[in-house]
């Protein structure tokens, strides 16, 4: 029987998490990105194979194909992940994936319906509608219920604060005052101090809110908008976590992965 094949859109840390779940269970599995993306934590994600050519992520390869040509092989032989950023709707031809998770995380945005993209559909976190925009939801904020499957109706809208970190909430983040080209010599991992500059968006300078550990840092040279999320600190100085898949991660792909094998036992329902 032919491995489904899942394409995943977005290479952050959740669309990496989920789409190193779903690998390891067995699928072929794409990611797609556009060619500058913003994501800050790298060293959660497979981000940085767009950036490098390839990237590990808990002892998975993601490697950047740049022809679509190339998939057929990648897939059948699943020795790494495909991440690509063709353009989308020729990689949609060309793959005709059986499952679409889109994993973006655009929380301001409303998505589009991409119900007739693949047989089934999956959105992760707001502003998804299971039964409108995609087939099925799953739930991606804090709580008893992250990770659940949402069959019909909305997802959580956005809201609150992330999870506390050293006792900081939304202060260990940095966000773009203004747009333009996101600059930086440091890396993550990098300790800092409150204060110190880390990067710059054209002119503008760019310091640490706290003194802690770099988590996220968008990619040098990136260009961004207006109030994006370009930096993040841990505060805690002895084992911070700047690497790996997170908890919250884990348990949104792992509801991903549940709905696809409920699917796949049951592909009318």
């Amino acid at each position: 029987m032919a491995k489904i094949r899942i394409l995943v859109r977005g290479s952050g840390d959740i669309g990496s998490a989920v789409a190193c779940q779903l690998f390891r269970a067995g699928y072929a599995v794409v990611i797609h990105d556009i060619a500058e993306p913003v994501a800050t934590r790298r060293k959660m994600a497979f981000t940085d194979a767009i950036f490098d050519g390839s990237a590990r992520l808990e002892n998975v390869e993601a490697r950047l194909v740049e022809k679509v040509s190339l998939l057929d092989g990648l897939l059948a032989v699943r020795e790494i992940i495909p991440l690509t950023i063709l353009n989308f709707r020729e990689l949609l031809q060309a793959m005709q994936p059986q499952v679409l998770v889109d994993a973006r995380m655009r929380k301001h945005s409303q998505p589009e319906n991409q119900r007739q993209l693949a047989a089934l559909t999956i959105g992760l976190g707001p502003n998804f509608i299971a039964g409108q925009s995609v087939d099925l939801a799953v739930e991606t904020t804090w709580g008893d219920t992250l990770g659940n499957i949402i069959r019909e109706g909305s997802t959580s809208p956005l809201a609150g604060e992330p999870n506390p970190i050293g006792g900081h909430t939304r202060d260990r983040y940095v966000y773009a005052p203004c747009a333009g080209v996101f600059h930086t010599s440091h890396q993550i991992g990098d300790i800092v101090s409150q204060g110190e500059e880390i990067a710059r968006i054209n002119e503008t300078r760019l310091a640490a809110p706290l003194g802690g550990v770099i988590r996220g840092l968008t990619h040098d040279s990136v260009p961004v908008e207006v109030n994006t999320k370009v930096i993040e600190i841990d505060p805690r100085l002895e084992n911070p976590q700047i690497s790996g898949i997170l908890a919250r991660q884990a348990r949104i792909a792992r509801g991903v992965l549940l709905a696809i094998q409920a699917w796949e036992q049951n592909p009318g329902n």
